[in-house]
């Protein structure tokens, strides 16, 4: 499987799509869903929140677990490709992305990283880097090694280091959540929804699949390494299946680049949030079923000591229309006629700030072009 970018899920969201309408059902298989999701130390011990005190006495009746979490909260969502068939392969960070859910814990903001942003990588004791400037998605990779044990890679350290380099570039200086998604289960969880429905902005061709939905051959010397006929996603509303929206957010070889596949994927965010809101899912406990094993088998979680249902409770009043999706201009960056990276527009710093003070509601009426509409 090549390096090219794979759609990844985002775990604020994915959370609030099961969450929300549908938070009676997680109540009511609240152990079952804590249990499927893999919780592990992602931030490291560095960054880890002080102890805090015992709780006191709770009134009776109990309040519902996450009904103390506060916002505003920021989550960092990371995209790995470990090219599954290929052992011992390094994890690149293929796709970084950011939710910020305001105070109110009902409106929410995302926001992508480019893989190849230029940006300041901090030394690492773990794994032995010694810090230096390079594309983000080489500080899962930097992060992840094991020194001594080649072919041998330690994700949550790598997130680690990937979380540190977001942190200096955004200058958010801590994560309430974060998660590795990885895309072994990708595929069942968009058809454990039943598909989505999503509409394609600009005509899309594969260069991985067919129209059938088998991998084309690979092949040296044809375009992009690959021949044989092409699945093509037209313009208009389109439903997809998991192979579908899967293959069509991972193309960026079409008009934008990277950029283009960045909207796409948060596009795909928000289809995802409507139909796991729908009635059809919410009213389905064989559906539910799946997306919970679907979750299990995608994604690593690290809530700081909160478990993924708290968040589902605490997000249950995010809906498709109050997830404002934000992409960053930017651009490729070249250094004698070779391509180094990519940079973004010095609009993101006005972003991360508006951001970090909770006030992305004024700034997304005021840069309005910046929107994604669909």
């Amino acid at each position: 499987m090549t390096r090219s970018a794979r759609l990844f899920i985002l775990l604020g969201v994915v959370l609030a799509l099961i969450g929300g309408g549908a938070y009676a059902a997680v109540r009511v298989a609240q152990t079952r869903v804590d249990e499927a999701i893999p919780q592990v130390d992602l931030f490291g011990p560095s960054d880890s929140p002080e102890p805090s005190a015992p709780p006191s006495p709770s009134p009776s009746p109990t309040p519902p677990a996450g009904a103390d979490i506060t916002g505003p909260l920021n989550f960092l969502i990371v995209g790995i490709d470990t090219r599954e068939a290929q052992k011992g392969s390094p994890p690149h960070g293929d796709v970084v992305m950011i939710l910020h859910v305001d105070k109110t814990l009902s409106n929410a903001y995302l926001t992508s990283l480019p893989r190849d942003l230029l940006v300041d990588i901090p030394a690492f004791k773990p794994s032995r880097y010694g810090g230096g400037r390079s594309k983000l998605t080489h500080a899962m990779t930097f992060g992840g090694r094991v020194p001594g044990k080649s072919g041998t890679w330690n994700i949550a350290q790598g997130f680690q280091l990937m979380a540190k380099a977001v942190s200096g570039y955004t200058g958010i200086k801590r994560f309430d959540a974060g998660a590795v998604i990885t895309f072994r289960g990708y595929t069942k969880l968009i058809d454990a929804l039943g598909g989505v429905d999503l509409y394609v902005d600009q005509k899309v061709v594969s260069i991985h699949r067919r129209p059938d939905g088998v991998h084309r051959a690979v092949c040296r010397g044809c375009e992009h390494g690959y021949s044989g006929p092409r699945m093509t996603y037209n313009v208009g509303t389109r439903h997809l299946t998991g192979w579908q929206a899967l293959d069509y957010a991972r193309q960026r070889y079409t008009t934008g680049g990277e950029y283009t596949r960045q909207r796409h994927h948060r596009q795909l965010m928000k289809a995802m949030l409507t139909k796991a809101l729908s009635r059809d899912v919410l009213t389905d406990p064989a559906k539910f079923d799946g997306i919970v094993a679907a979750l299990g088998a995608t994604l690593t979680f690290d809530g700081r000591g909160r478990k993924p249902t708290e968040f589902l409770y605490a997000l249950r009043n995010i809906r498709p229309a109050n997830l404002t999706l934000t992409g960053m201009p930017g651009g490729g960056v070249f250094t004698g006629g070779g391509y180094q990276g990519e940079r973004l527009d010095a609009v993101q710093k006005t972003y991360f700030a508006a951001l970090r003070a909770d006030t992305l509601a004024a700034w997304t009426k005021s840069h309005p072009k910046l929107v994604n509409t669909r």
